[in-house]
């Protein structure tokens, strides 16, 4: 069946209840017919839930969904984007260790890199999102044990060439981890080009309405072990419910994100050549920079468009205050869409250099396309861009 089909139909087993829609299973352990049989469980020498710090059977049910949709052999569910971020790093690197990243990235990974991880021995080093293979190459030595970037970045939209940064980390044994969460599972596959785990926020797309929160790594048995054995002891362990509510939203994934990206180009074609628009850059257009490498690794250019206010912070605020349909706020994916000014939301607490070095320029707005009719968030948009 086609991995579609498949993400819909995985089910666990129904309780003897005979349920078509999998219950909640809110309970914080699990109960054993014997000793003999909870010496066992505990000894791993049998598989059976033992607490749901470890593992729930409604975040089972996610993580498979999420494995057959991303094409890899595991994955593994915690509470949040971040939570898989920083578990992926703490899981994986020692002192001495540098994660080699792209220099674009979301504001609280780059506080993880800069302000947290030093404080455990572990260095970071930041390659342009407009880097050569070359330039990669320069950037690599000894300590390099591991690649991280995003693609589409956050919030700039630029594009990495996954095929090229795969076969450098093929080539130097280093493990290479893509956050997909801007595109999906159903818009671009890393594994295909050699991505080791791919992380994605449940908390954007794959919730799709604003509600819960959650984070899952996807990967190799061995790399996702490590992370679940980490996490197992650390924590950030995902609830029954939003499991629940990740596992049911990816059941209409499919036909969210076809729709989120019909209205996200129709919108960038509509706006492009705006007056009041300094730039424009969606990954479908010809316009876009690294539009070729778009095409050749996504399905489409997803759900979000940005642009540069003529006028800068001024312009944007006068822009945001005049919008009547769009939310404001700072997250994204939901089924209404947001606009947000990331240099004074999640980028603020980089330096005016760092923002200008991943062009987060003053009047950078964030458009996360929503489900509403495509006509009606256009029209929102042209009558704040009249201000």
């Amino acid at each position: 069946m086609h991995k579609i089909t498949q993400a819909i139909r995985t089910q666990l087993g129904p309780t003897h209840e005979r349920e078509h829609s999998n219950p909640i299973f809110l309970t914080s352990s699990f109960c054993y017919d014997d000793a003999e049989q909870m010496r066992a469980v505990f000894a791993d020498e049998v598989e059976a839930n033992i607490y749901s710090r470890f593992v729930n059977p409604n975040s089972k049910e996610l993580e498979e969904k999420m494995a057959i949709l991303e094409g890899t052999e595991a994955a593994f569910a915690v509470a949040s984007g971040m939570a898989a971020i920083s578990s992926t790093f703490m899981a994986l690197l020692k002192q001495g260790d540098t994660i080699l990243a792209c220099n674009s990235i979301f504001g609280s990974t780059h506080t993880v890199l800069t302000k947290y991880l030093p404080k455990y021995g572990i260095n970071h080093r930041y390659v342009s999102v407009t880097a050569s293979e070359e330039e990669w190459e320069q950037a690599i030595d000894d300590s390099v044990k591991m690649i991280f970037l995003e693609t589409p970045t956050n919030p700039g939209l630029d594009i990495i060439d996954l095929e090229m940064v795969g076969r450098i980390a093929k080539k130097h044994n280093i493990i290479f981890v893509v956050d997909n969460c801007f595109a999906t599972p159903l818009i671009q596959q890393p594994k295909e080009y050699g991505a080791d785990l791919i992380i994605h926020s449940g908390t954007k797309w794959i919730d799709g309405q604003g509600r819960v929160l959650g984070g899952i790594v996807c990967g190799t048995k061995e790399l996702v072990k490590e992370v679940y054995a980490f996490s197992r002891s650390f924590g950030p362990s995902i609830s029954p419910f939003n499991a629940w509510l990740l596992s049911k939203s990816l059941e209409t994934l499919d036909v969210r994100m076809e729709r989120h990206a019909s209205n996200a180009f129709y919108l960038a074609q509509q706006l492009e050549n705006h007056p009041k628009i300094e730039w424009l850059k969606y990954p479908q257009l010809p316009s876009h920079p690294q539009h070729e490498i778009a095409m050749k690794q996504m399905k489409n250019g997803g759900a979000l468009v940005v642009f540069n206010l003529k006028g800068g912070v001024e312009a944007g605020r006068k822009f945001l205050n005049k919008l009547k349909m769009l939310s404001l706020t700072a997250n994204l994916g939901d089924t209404r869409s947001i606009a947000s000014h990331p240099a004074s939301t999640t980028h603020a607490k980089l330096t005016d250099e760092e923002r200008m070095k991943v062009n987060i320029t003053p009047g950078l707005i964030r458009i996360s396309v929503g489900l509403e009719h495509r006509d009606d968030i256009l029209a929102d948009i042209l009558q704040a861009l009249e201000g």
